[in-house]
């Protein structure tokens, strides 16, 4: 029986963490899900909250964000107190043993620090009972994003 490998979960802070950060993304969206990479990368990525998942070793296995205000504010509705978590990635090794609930537990805490009282956010569909489990619930029509299907989904924290 293999052992699992240890991993924590932080907000990036300094510029390798965000380099990792959009390391995962690119591994996970650009060259699996064939998202054009011109599209990936957005002006939001400069004022998000980014969360990474590293094993202790240093791989970095996971990544997901936060906007928060103006930035939220075209995926939220306009609320200012509802933040938006995206860019929510975790790479192939690492499916399977939590990092994906903890990363989105690592935005709800940030949310939750900026006094945000939901977090929205844009699911592939095929990750709907993933976000359910999590407490998130489906609203609105199923929308293309990047060619893929997506739905709207919100918790309130």
């Amino acid at each position: 029986m293999g052992v699992s490998p240890v991993y924590t979960v932080r907000v990036a802070e300094d510029p390798a963490d965000r380099e990792a950060c959009f390391a995962v993304r690119k591994e996970v969206f650009v060259a699996e899900q064939g998202v054009a990479e011109d599209i990936e990368y957005d002006a939001y990525d400069a004022v998000a909250v980014h969360v990474l998942a590293v094993r202790d070793d240093g791989v970095p296995l996971g990544t997901g964000r936060l906007l928060h205000g103006e930035a939220a504010a075209a995926k939220t509705g306009g609320d200012p107190a509802v933040g938006s978590l995206g860019r929510l990635a975790v790479s192939r090794e690492a499916r399977g043993l939590g990092v994906g609930a903890a990363l989105v537990r690592a935005v709800e805490d940030a949310a939750r620090a900026r006094g945000l009282t939901a977090v929205d956010l844009h699911a592939q569909t095929h990750a709907l009972g993933f976000y359910e489990r999590l407490g998130y619930e489906a609203y609105g029509p199923e929308f293309p994003d990047a060619g893929i299907p997506h739905r709207a989904m919100r918790r309130t924290l």
